[in-house]
């Protein structure tokens, strides 16, 4: 019997699903299969030195370059396993993956592949001009740390333990900066109802009380994303949820918001990015700042929570334009809705980017990296970068603190870089409360964090 170890290294403090998708489809071709999250534990040798079939699960950048030093360590302490690397960040690595030993490419549609690797198959290269459809199996999780190891929801003075799933694969849009753009180029898939629901019933089980549906947008397939949510709240009236839609598809589903509302949504994860009109049509984002303006009103008028989240730095930001992101968080009353990480996020150009097709990219950022895995950027104008590192020193150092004060340190350094006077501040305004937050914000950055590392 062939003998698999899957391993993860970040999912964006989640239970990784795919490692429980992996896991079944490996066991239908009848692998014994392991699991290793390294966000939660160090690698046990022995692990990787029995297994024939190591596969390291990519789904994110910062992922990916905390999986370097890993395969470097499989490599020496099992050279004759086969290496594979699946998810959607392991066919944008492919060349730099295979130099480093990885034998097998899969996409981000990986389960057929993986079972017929177990099984001695061939699997044919990654095309990406293909997006297979795979056989979808209900994730078997019981090889991963607990639930309760993993981010929790927090909402007012209630912490939940989350389980994580996915009603659909993929995204109808094509945003320029956007990951999943290179490999599905506009296409999605959706996952049965009865797939979806028998994953959520487990975690159930294993003690979620709030589930994050995956989904890079919910409402890709409304159809499909109603009948799930209608289906979760009938069997769990008392789970609550929360999902992730483009300003775009809220405004065109806005009379389905109160029911998000009325079926257990905490919060809607939205990619606004800027609140410049300029820099969201080089994203090709699909929405503007007035878009992005209603959008807040619409959900509060729906009793909805939203989380908006942003790039905040890159080529085309200025100081005055950054206090301008901040200025309208605050006329908007979304301080305490914004995870203080997004206003320090900077724009990756990592390989396959679509960000190459704007000529002033290729001018400031020439070269791919192997070592951030990055075409990497200098702003022209070196205030922005030294504005940057302020915040992220902020923002990146200051997790336990509460988010409004984070948010006025940030405010400060801001206006000073900038040499404005700050406005003042905007009166609160009411709105869902209280405010549903992940314990662990959700990011991707060019550098993995110390904490991440060490684990590594």
């Amino acid at each position: 019997m062939p003998s698999a170890l899957l391993i993860s290294t970040y999912d964006l403090g989640r239970q990784p699903f795919g490692l429980g998708s992996a896991t079944a489809a490996l066991r239908a071709a009848g692998a014994a299969v392991a699991c290793a999250d390294l966000s939660r534990d160090r690698l046990a040798p022995e692990q990787v030195e029995r297994a024939t079939l190591v596969g390291f699960f990519l789904p994110m950048h910062t992922a990916t370059r905390l999986a370097v030093p890993v395969i470097a360590r499989v490599r020496d302490l099992n050279p004759t396993a086969q290496l594979c690397a699946f998810g959607l960040y392991a066919p944008l690595n492919a060349a730099l993956l295979r130099e480093l030993g990885v034998d097998h490419i899969l996409g981000a549609e990986f389960e057929d592949d993986l079972g017929r690797l177990a099984g001695g198959a061939a699997v044919a290269a990654v095309d990406l001009s293909l997006v297979p459809r795979v056989t979808f199996r209900v994730p078997e999780r019981d090889g991963l740390p607990a639930l309760s190891r993993y981010a929790t929801l927090r909402m007012g003075g209630d912490t939940k333990v989350v389980g994580y799933t996915e009603a659909s694969r993929g995204c109808k849009h094509t945003c320029r900066h956007c990951p999943i753009v290179p490999v599905y180029d506009g296409r999605f898939r959706v996952v049965p109802i009865d797939v979806v629901l028998a994953d959520v019933r487990a975690q159930i089980a294993a003690g979620a009380r709030h589930l994050t549906f995956g989904d890079p947008d919910f409402f890709n397939g409304i159809r499909h994303a109603m009948a799930v949510v209608h289906a979760v709240h009938a069997e769990w009236p008392d789970l609550s949820f929360d999902v992730t839609i483009k300003i775009e598809h809220l405004l065109a589903h806005a009379d389905r918001l109160p029911e998000l509302a009325a079926t257990g949504c905490a919060f809607v994860t939205s990619a606004v990015e800027s609140v410049d009109d300029g820099i969201l049509e080089r994203l090709a984002k699909g929405h503007t700042r007035a878009d992005f303006e209603r959008t807040v009103r619409l959900c509060r008028e729906a009793g909805l929570s939203l989380s908006p989240t942003f790039v905040a730095f890159t080529p085309w930001t200025t100081p005055a334009g950054y206090c301008a992101l901040l200025q309208t968080l605050d006329s908007l009353g979304l301080v305490e809705a914004v995870a203080p990480i997004q206003l320090a996020i900077r724009l990756l150009v990592t390989a396959g980017s679509r960000l190459l097709e704007l000529p002033e990219i290729v001018r400031l950022a020439p070269r791919f990296d192997a070592e951030t895995m990055t075409y990497p950027w200098r702003h022209p104008d070196p205030a922005v970068d030294r504005l940057h590192a302020v915040v992220a020193g902020i923002a990146g150092g200051r997790g336990s603190d509460s988010r409004r004060e984070t948010f006025d340190q940030i405010w400060r350094a801001a206006h000073a870089a900038a040499g404005l006077t700050p406005p003042p501040r905007a009166a609160a305004v009411a709105g869902p409360a209280p405010i549903a937050y992940m314990s662990e914000p959700w990011y991707c950055c060019a550098e993995p964090t110390p904490a991440q590392e060490a684990l590594i």
